[in-house]
């Protein structure tokens, strides 16, 4: 089964790039960070240089699952960028290297949409009366109107993620059930996206990495590749990075956040807010 990760159709989408971002009044204080749990991790070691991509199992579990499983089994490591378009991702996870192949693990169901209740630390960053704008920790975003929790069975709502510079999401063939090894991470903003593909993390540090990948559709060889995936925990602890990324739920972040929208206006988007990381 052919495994291309987008159809022709999301392709012609609008790619909007983000607007300029607002500047702060200080920079965060040591109480607006927090340590990212090292199990939902991945480093990722291209020869372009380290990209490092927060897993929310929260939001797709299946699909983290898998990448870890493949991750610990190394059966990324070596995989090129087979297919990468400029302002659009960049894609990789193909033990073939052309976008037809996967693991020996079966498909996967979709996991387009998540539910999501009071208790999931969603931090607002628009409201647009049927539905919000916001992020579960780096995630960004789009979820119903609260108000529809205490109208459902379980108390909870439908959110899926947003298509924002560094999602990572699930590639998959023309059937919604059909993700396996293949995997994309995104360069631009790219709407179409949403709810037709699986998010399950996002880049908090190398977007820059993702960006400078060599672009081909196909790209022609030499090509960039994964020389080396691991979940941070498994790396030992002295070769393990600490990684820290700015809480979404500080008080430093929702200034962030008020000032972002301030200077964009009406054309403000939660693709425009930067998420601030530190990996040493």
């Amino acid at each position: 089964m052919i495994r291309k990760a987008l159809l022709a159709a999301a392709v012609m989408a609008f790619a909007a790039p983000a607007a300029a971002q607002a500047p702060t009044a200080a920079a965060p204080a040591a109480s607006d960070w927090r340590t990212p749990d090292p199990e939902n991790l991945l480093v990722i070691d291209t020869n372009k240089g380290r990209v490092v991509v927060e897993l929310l199992p929260e939001v797709a579990p299946a699909h983290v699952q898998r990448v870890k499983e493949l991750t610990r089994a190394g059966f990324y490591d070596g995989r090129t960028f087979f297919r990468v378009i400029d302002q659009f991702m960049a894609q990789t996870g193909d033990p073939e290297d052309r976008g037809t192949g996967g693991s020996d693990k079966p498909d996967l169901v979709q996991e387009f949409q998540f539910r999501m209740g009071a208790d999931s630390g969603f931090v607002q960053a628009s409201d647009e009366n049927v539905s919000q704008t916001g992020f579960i920790k780096s995630l960004p975003v789009r979820t119903q109107s609260p108000m529809l929790m205490a109208m459902t069975a379980d108390g909870k709502i439908s959110a899926w993620p947003l298509y924002c510079p560094g999602v990572a999401a699930m590639a998959r063939g023309a059937g919604d059930d059909s993700a396996n090894s293949q995997f994309f991470l995104m360069r631009q903003t790219y709407p179409s996206l949403e709810k037709r593909y699986t998010g399950w993390g996002r880049v908090i540090s190398g977007l820059d990495v993702v960006r400078s990948i060599k672009v081909g559709e196909p790209v022609t060889p030499p090509q960039d590749k994964m020389d080396k995936v691991r979940i941070l925990a498994d790396i030992p602890a002295s070769e393990r990075p600490k990684v820290r990324v700015v809480d979404t739920n500080s008080a430093w972040f929702k200034a962030q956040i008020q000032n972002t929208k301030a200077q964009a206006g009406t054309s403000f988007s939660v693709c425009d807010i930067n998420i601030p990381s530190e990996v040493k």
